[in-house]
């Protein structure tokens, strides 16, 4: 890695240092090229070392153009060499992308199409037209006219993705990024320049040409740095829409109109119907990512009012929820005329039993009891965890002293319970019902315990 950053920084000095417009310079782009596609090759990373491959030897091919034949052709096999860069570089972020997680991220996808929409929109209006008003008539011309600033918005639309996606940000990740916006800047340079008509100074001229070089270096940095294993990684969970994000997203949706009301003021609408049609569609992606939000807020309010009302320990419903459906409970059997009953269990010796074993044993404890009574229960009942080591189970419509004798002989790990068993009178409230259990569980424990007591009736 050192050899190489060695390798590339001695050549864009050397950029700078040789004659401008010389086979020299020219040799060193192209030189710098292909030893950025060996590595990129060498990494296996087949779709960026073909790309910056064709995109060196269209150098190649202009430099022999202008100093053999003495002219510069385009359309021409150098435009063929420049534009391959932009699918290739597309399709590898593409697998960087597909690599990084495991399910398609949509927020992601609608902020990029966001974003690319409004800057192609500037495309359009700065880059395409203008190429396509001094492309005259020939229809290749027109082609790759338009294939430039097309490939530019591809790429940026596959770039936007990436970093609006989960994943790793290694420094391998924002070296890659880096080079590539700084091609997409480069290349935007170039389309002002042109659209403007104005000549770059000799200087400038070598500043956009190092700019490529700088791009082409970071690419080879990206794949040779020590991080760049970790950044296709698969990762779960999505980015928040932090204030930077939505930022971008209201200044990218905010271009239509802006430049709409431009033409206005210069009264000439001659982008209408691209710009119109650019504003119909961002005002759908902004409703489509309104509703993909809403989604996620209502899918986020429910997981909330899930764990608030389930225990974190052994996943059954918390004192709250008990709380809501003993209520209910009751009313529906009053209403159906039908049996109910509440059983407060409580584990024996459970304080000694983490002070011998250790607090994880008394966790794995309460998660076994919690799963193997559960396992012996009906679908009709219902098993919460009171606090501490009580638990509580509403039985309804059934003879519970079997069912408690079940739950007894399924206790894990050795170990016993009290439990105290209070059948419903058909008048009594649901804290009536309740405090008659817990009455009826401390008669188990007083007298010993590893048994159940109903309604002040010892059994066991």
């Amino acid at each position: 890695m050192r050899l190489y950053l060695a390798a590339v920084a001695a050549l864009v000095a050397l950029f700078f240092a040789v004659p401008d417009g010389t086979w020299w310079q020219a040799g060193v782009q192209v030189f710098t090229g292909w030893l950025v596609a060996c590595v990129l090759l060498r990494r296996r990373l087949w779709s960026f070392g073909i790309g910056v491959a064709a995109n060196a030897g269209g150098i190649l091919y202009e430099t022999y153009q202008l100093h053999v034949h003495h002219a510069y052709a385009s359309p021409s096999w150098q435009d063929a060499g420049y534009l391959a860069l932009y699918p290739a570089v597309a399709l590898g972020l593409l697998r960087i992308i597909r690599r990084r997680s495991e399910a398609r991220d949509w927020s992601a996808i609608l902020d990029a199409a966001t974003v690319s929409v409004g800057l192609g929109l500037l495309a359009w209006v700065f880059m395409v037209s203008p190429a396509l008003a001094g492309s005259g008539a020939d229809p290749l011309a027109v082609a790759v006219a338009v294939a430039y600033p097309a490939g530019d918005v591809l790429v940026l639309a596959v770039l936007a993705r990436l970093l609006f996606g989960a994943g790793a940000r290694t420094r391998s990740f924002w070296l890659l990024s880096a080079a590539m916006m700084l091609c997409l800047a480069a290349d935007a340079a170039w389309a002002v320049v042109n659209t403007l008509g104005v000549e770059p100074n000799r200087f400038e001229h070598r500043l956009l040409g190092a700019a490529y070089l700088v791009a082409y270096a970071l690419i080879g940095l990206a794949a040779l740095d020590p991080s760049a294993g970790r950044t296709t990684e698969v990762t779960r969970g999505r980015r928040r829409l932090g204030a930077a994000r939505l930022a971008l997203l209201t200044a990218a949706s905010l271009i239509a109109p802006v430049l709409l009301l431009g033409e206005i003021a210069a009264g000439d609408l001659h982008d209408a119907l691209p710009i119109a049609l650019s504003w119909i569609a961002l005002f759908l992606l902004v409703v489509l990512r309104m509703m993909l939000l809403l989604r996620e807020l209502e899918a986020q309010t429910r997981r909330v009012s899930e764990l608030s009302l389930t225990d974190e320990l052994t996943g059954l419903p918390n004192r709250r929820a008990w709380n809501a459906e003993l209520p209910a409970a009751v009313e529906r059997a009053r209403r159906a005329g039908s049996g109910l009953t509440v059983v407060m269990i409580d584990l024996d010796h459970f304080k000694r039993y983490n002070d011998e074993h250790g607090h994880p044993a008394g966790d794995r404890l309460l998660k076994s009891a919690a799963a193997a009574w559960s396992g012996v229960l009906r679908r009709s009942d219902t098993l919460a965890r009171y606090g501490g080591e009580e638990f509580v189970a509403l039985l309804p419509g059934a003879d519970p002293l079997p069912i408690v004798r079940r739950l007894m002989a399924v206790t894990p790990l050795a170990q016993t319970f009290s439990a105290g068993v209070a059948r419903w009178d058909g008048r009594e409230t649901s804290d009536e019902l309740l405090a008659r259990a817990d009455g009826a569980l401390y008669e188990a424990k007083r007298a010993g315990r590893n048994r159940f007591s109903e309604a002040g009736a010892l059994a066991g």
